[in-house]
């Protein structure tokens, strides 16, 4: 799974780019300041940094990573518009992407730059799939057939996916993927879930990829 560090000092930005990147399958470590960056450099594939935050600016921190990591990526986030500035940001970081901007923009973006270094190759096999963490995208190994899910339905198996061999409760599903509270009571993880099974499983009513661990919640292993 594709790790980025994201730097961002604004709250209500910082939360839907992350909450953004994360529904489309991104591991995101995100950072207020650029205080602990450099201890993430060598656990993260890819970078995105604000340019005005506190302390160092991003093109101080995107430098530095830089010169640490040469084929780390470096997408760089600004409200200005300067040319001078984007030249700047640019003598170093792979791209530049001004505020305000549309999310389908930043993720296609990050995808551009994660294949320009080839990170968007991950797979993951899970008995019969083969599942491509970066190009969201599943297919049956033994017949080559892409497997079509729903939003929602990725979104799920991309959560069992981050928290493989872990048994998971309905609450921690349902708050990670639907991110609000799971009130007891509610079909709408159950039902997910079976939907899910129909497509993935061999035998939907006997599944061995996602199991029911019974009276905790679900697990999926590897």
């Amino acid at each position: 799974m594709v790790h980025i560090l994201y730097i961002e000092d604004e709250i209500d930005i910082g939360s839907w780019v992350r909450k953004d990147l994360t529904e489309r399958g991104y591991e995101v470590t995100w950072l207020k300041s650029g205080e602990d960056a450099e201890k993430y450099i060598s656990q993260v594939d890819m970078a995105i940094l604000d340019v005005m935050i506190p302390g160092l600016d991003g093109f101080s921190i995107g430098r530095r990573m830089k010169k640490e990591k040469g084929d780390l990526p470096i997408l760089m986030l600004s409200a200005r518009t300067a040319v001078e500035d984007k030249i700047e940001g640019l003598n170093f970081a792979d791209d530049y992407l001004t505020k305000p901007f549309h999310p389908d923009e930043l993720a296609a973006r990050v995808e551009v730059l994660l294949r320009r270094y080839q990170k968007n190759d991950d797979v993951l096999k899970l008995q019969h799939l083969m599942v491509y963490t970066k190009d969201m995208r599943i297919a049956d190994q033994e017949t080559d057939e892409e497997i079509q899910l729903t939003g929602k339905q990725y979104q799920l198996l991309q959560f069992f996916v981050r928290h493989l061999n872990q048994i998971l409760t309905k609450e921690q599903l349902y708050e990670g993927v639907w991110g609000e509270r799971y009130i007891e009571g509610d079909k709408t993880l159950m039902v997910h879930i079976r939907y899910l099974r129909e497509r993935i499983e061999r035998n939907p009513a006997k599944p061995t990829i996602i199991e029911t661990i019974r009276g905790i919640g679900y697990r999926v292993k590897i």
